[in-house]
């Protein structure tokens, strides 16, 4: 269940009351006649089932709530009501099923903008991939995948081409384009230190790598398997489950490839370079197609459902 906080101008309280209670899937509806200060206006409570939390929100802002009062949104861990059980029942589907736009919007906009965190994590992750390029070893570069946040710009992209929103596209853009190459080129900066205090060796980076040498030499596997993490981090988004995240990130290289391409930089190892900004690009684009077109599924399948729930 979701829990809702509204602050409702007075005047359209009891409009507001009559939606919610219709509503099919909410239950707990409570009212403070005069509550609010800031706005001023009257406080109204409800929760509501997941799989019916967008209509919800879409009838709330409509109705001009998001413009003239709050809309407030939580996850509840625990409800222990048989009036919330029959709501969950009467709304249909599954709760993991569901797509709460509004927070998926909200979630990914965070995610996605260009800041001082945001490049520190992205630089880290791409030094410490770096390291694990050099000496082969999987777990250092897996550490790297762990991470690295690029699946938020990632996300950010698709869910904005899926719901036209051109600022938070320009948004997760923009971190790309800036986070990569900064991040590259402080690990090109970082490996040519390294190199200089006898840390790095060009004969462990240009020998034999079977750990790691599938970081430069992309497939078409790579891409399926880029396909395949995309549709799996936008379904561990829209369904909360953030374990499944962990795995998505593990199993795309793109910062490994990001700092594969900026150690041959560093060596002048064109062939290398080229092969991980190749691969580099690949993944990129294979998260955002596959990121996209499910989110155009689920979007497809939530207006169809819309035109068969009543109650809004």
């Amino acid at each position: 269940m979701l829990h809702l906080r509204l602050i409702v101008p007075t005047d359209r309280t009891e409009k507001i009351v009559a939606m919610l209670d219709r509503a099919v899937g909410t239950t707990h509806l409570t009212v403070l006649p005069g509550a609010a200060r800031r706005p001023p206006g009257d406080v109204v409570t409800c929760d509501v089932a997941r799989e019916a939390a967008h209509e919800v929100l879409t009838a709330l802002r409509e109705r001009g709530l998001g413009d003239e009062g709050a809309i407030t949104m939580e996850d509840l861990d625990l409800t222990l009501s048989r009036y919330a059980e029959q709501a969950d029942r009467e709304a249909p589907g599954e709760p993991a099923d569901a797509v709460v736009w509004e927070s998926m919007t909200e979630a990914t906009s965070e995610e996605s903008t260009l800041s001082g965190t945001f490049l520190a994590f992205l630089t880290v992750a791409v030094m410490l991939a770096a390291c694990g390029v050099v000496v082969d070893s999987s777990i250092l570069v897996v550490g790297a995948m762990v991470v690295g946040p690029e699946f938020g710009p990632l996300a950010g992209v698709s869910v904005a081409l899926v719901q036209w929103r051109l600022r938070l596209a320009l948004r997760s853009v923009l971190a790309l384009l800036v986070g990569f190459p900064v991040a590259m080129l402080t690990t090109f900066a970082f490996s040519r230190l390294m190199n200089g205090i006898d840390l790095f060796h060009r004969s462990q980076f240009e020998g034999p790598r079977p750990v790691t040498s599938f970081i430069f030499s992309p497939d078409p596997l790579s891409f399926v398997v880029a396909l395949l993490a995309g549709i799996a981090g936008v379904l561990s988004l829209t369904s909360q489950k953030s374990g499944a995240l962990v795995g998505v990130a593990i199993s795309v290289t793109t910062v490994p490839a990001a700092a594969n391409t900026a150690v041959a930089l560093s060596y002048d190892d064109r062939d290398q370079a080229f092969g991980s900004a190749e691969q580099l690009g690949v993944n990129l684009s294979g998260i955002l197609l596959a990121g996209t077109l499910t989110l155009l599924v689920q979007k497809g399948y939530w207006r169809w459902r819309l035109r068969r729930t009543p109650g809004l």
